[in-house]
């Protein structure tokens, strides 16, 4: 559908959190068709959970053999 939806995923919590119901959250956001509702459904949001993990903290230096 080529509609940008990454911009509605904070409202689409505030919205949730209030007690509205997802489908009439998605209503209300203009999310009308059946692809972008089911992006915003089925999101995973793993950024705060990647943030813990900084790799170049863990990196431990290599002895020579």
């Amino acid at each position: 559908a080529a509609q940008v939806i990454g911009n509605k995923w904070e409202t689409y919590l505030e919205k949730l959190k209030a007690g509205t119901s997802e489908g009439d959250a998605l209503d209300q956001l203009g999310l009308k068709r059946y692809c972008c509702r089911r992006m915003v459904l089925t999101h995973v949001d793993l950024i705060e959970k990647l943030l813990n993990y900084n790799t170049l903290e863990r990196r431990t230096p290599v002895e020579p053999l």
